[in-house]
């Protein structure tokens, strides 16, 4: 059995990820986002492979508010900067890109297997598979400022 000690990042992961191609509209992913119940999704190139997240913040505050068509806006145009995290890695090394990051959920990758998208990581998951005490410190980090 596994114990918190070492947990690696597809242990505390959910599966499938769903992701919006660089192409798809930010319709789209709005459409998705709602039909999957969740706020960021991954963008996978024509490759499969992850070229960026977006956020329902994204969509509201980068497209709507400042005039944008969500039906000709591609994902892709949002894909930004990209954190990542190896299917492999350790727990304490998945608490670490996250704060040194301050994101709130990250991608998952299979790098031994075609370094493919396999999972994200949310708050959410933390909460389940960390201590009170890692997760205090978590929470301080991400919503602190730099």
């Amino acid at each position: 059995m596994t114990t918190r000690q070492n947990l690696k990042a597809r242990d505390i992961m959910h599966g499938e990820a769903r992701c919006i191609g660089e192409n798809g509209s930010l319709y789209e992913a709005a459409r998705m986002m709602r039909d999957l119940d969740v706020g960021a999704l991954p963008i996978c190139g024509e490759d499969q492979r992850l070229k960026g997240m977006i956020t329902d913040r994204d969509i509201v505050v980068r497209c709507c508010a400042e005039g944008h068509d969500l039906r000709n806006t591609r994902a892709g145009e949002f894909a930004g900067e990209l954190h990542w995290i190896d299917a492999d890695a350790d727990l304490r090394d998945v608490l670490d890109l996250m704060e040194n990051h301050q994101v709130k959920r990250v991608p998952v990758i299979d790098v031994k297997n075609g370094h493919r998208l396999v999972g994200m990581i949310s708050e959410s998951d933390l909460a389940r598979n960390i201590t009170d005490e890692q997760l205090a410190e978590f929470v301080s980090k991400i919503f602190t400022p730099h």
